[in-house]
């Protein structure tokens, strides 16, 4: 177990072998961090917790370490985890990621930078969540949830682009307008999705943005929302 310089842990957490904390995080109380992994699966093997710096823990929450399949559960610089979340084995967490109270994560659920998910939120196990996507509390994400999106509703579904948290984060009126007009070609078209994204390819301005929700769309295995 290593812990970085100043960090802080509060009372009555229990920290597991195996586990990394980075340095200027802050572990509130009640929390168990490392502890072995809710998979039948697991034997004992040797797997691990990292956690990045300027990562903020708050009261209850879980974090369980790796399996053999990716043998660490991984989360980044400055993530905020509210009360009572949980962190599954193998998940990996990106870099300015929110969850916030009882968000709950099944096994090797991938989420990307500056994703947002709301109070209550529950992601299946093996799922992605796209970078900027804000997911509203209470909902659960049983596939890929493509970025820079709103998304809520049962099932979840597409809500509009995240236009706030984009703003916020410099995203030029350019690429707001072209992330808008990719996503109301890929889901509000009456043409199949696979056709959409064929034309997407061949029409839509070569952009960053473009470019990483094609090859997030291309690359799900669970399907997209």
């Amino acid at each position: 177990m290593t812990i970085g310089d100043n960090s802080s842990v509060g009372n009555f957490n229990t920290i597991c072998t195996g586990t990394i904390i980075g340095e200027n995080c802050t572990i509130f109380h009640n929390c168990s961090i490392g502890e072995i992994p809710q998979d039948l699966k697991y034997n004992g093997e040797q797997t691990g917790t990292t956690i990045g710096s300027d990562v903020i823990v708050r009261e209850n929450v879980t974090i369980n370490r790796g399996t053999a399949a990716y043998g660490t559960t991984t989360i980044g610089n400055n993530v905020l985890l509210m009360a009572a979340a949980h962190v599954a084995h193998d998940c990996i967490i990106s870099d300015n990621v929110i969850m916030a109270n009882m968000a709950t994560l099944g096994g090797h659920v991938e989420i990307k930078e500056y994703a947002s998910l709301g109070g209550g939120v529950l992601v299946h196990q093996f799922c992605r969540i796209g970078a900027h996507v804000f997911i509203g509390g209470g909902f659960r994400a049983v596939q890929d949830v493509p970025p820079f999106i709103l998304a809520a509703g049962e099932p979840l579904r597409y809500g509009g682009i995240n236009s706030i948290g984009l703003k916020r984060r410099g995203f030029t009126r350019e690429a707001l307008t072209n992330i808008k007009k990719a996503y109301r070609k890929y889901f509000r078209s009456d043409l199949p999705r696979s056709s959409v994204l064929e034309k997407m390819k061949n029409e839509m301005a070569d952009s960053a943005e473009i470019e990483e929700i094609i090859n997030f769309i291309e690359t799900s295995k669970r399907g997209i929302i």
